[in-house]
């Protein structure tokens, strides 16, 4: 199932979707005593964990019931601004006086590869022996239609079986890690967050979904028997025609 929501403003977007992580994480915790989410990196999601982070949902949120994983890490110094543990780690997670054992960040120190299977495993100690179900997966939409860290060409894009896998950009000189398209589709709830109108024409070709394969490593996101939801703004959303719904 794919639904598509559309916000005036990435303020509104924003505030909307740390409301529905709140809703996700009661809903969760009183079926099952846990939440676990996989967090996106990129400026788009940013402006949702500042907000969770602040009050009065801060408090309204039973933290400690909740377990943080990440989609893709870029494969940088600890402290380095462009991993996404620390954009996440300064916007939501310091305020929040977590256990150690409810972060789960892909680690940095390791070589990309080690990093890559260490994370598989902590998945697999985490979920145990079915494939890991997210109850909320947070994504981005790059303007090169990458999502997490499938890009374009790479070898990850037609990975079937293995949970973890490396990737590259020919420009840059660091490798990421990144979950595979076969991990989030397992997911109950995904949702994109796509702001700003230099996403518009991908997300347009997107959600068309007229082609095979689809033109851009974020359609391999077709979740299982779980919902995936489009979260956009106006700017992002200025190709599609009115009223326009996913294929």
């Amino acid at each position: 199932m794919s639904r598509l929501q559309r916000f005036a403003d990435l303020e509104a977007l924003s505030r909307a979707a740390a409301a529905r992580f709140a809703e996700q994480a009661k809903t969760a915790i009183a079926a099952r005593g846990r939440f676990s989410v996989l967090l996106a990196g990129g400026e788009t999601p940013r402006r949702t964990y500042e907000l969770l982070a602040e009050e009065p949902r801060q408090r309204a949120i039973p933290w400690d019931r909740i377990h943080f994983f990440w989609g893709d890490e870029r494969c940088v110094g600890a402290q380095d601004p462009q991993r996404n543990e620390t954009m996440v780690s300064r916007a939501l997670l310091d305020p929040l006086e977590l256990r150690s054992d409810q972060v789960h960040p892909i680690r940095s120190d390791l070589a990309p590869e080690q990093a890559a299977a260490d994370y598989a495993v902590e998945l697999r100690n985490f979920f145990g022996t079915a494939p890991p179900c997210f109850d909320l997966v947070l994504l981005g939409l790059g303007t090169d239609g990458h999502t997490a860290s499938l890009l374009p060409g790479s070898a990850a894009l037609e990975e079937k079986v293995r949970w973890t896998a490396v990737t590259r950009r020919p420009e840059e000189p660091f490798s990421r890690v990144t979950l595979t398209a076969p991990l989030l589709n397992q997911a109950a709830l995904i949702l994109f967050l796509v702001a700003g109108r230099n996403k518009a024409e991908v997300l347009r070709a997107l959600l068309a979904r007229t082609a095979h394969p689809p033109p851009y490593p974020a359609g391999l996101i077709r979740p299982l028997t779980g919902t995936l939801e489009w979260w956009v703004d106006q700017a992002a959303a200025s190709l599609l025609a009115p009223g326009h719904a996913p294929a």
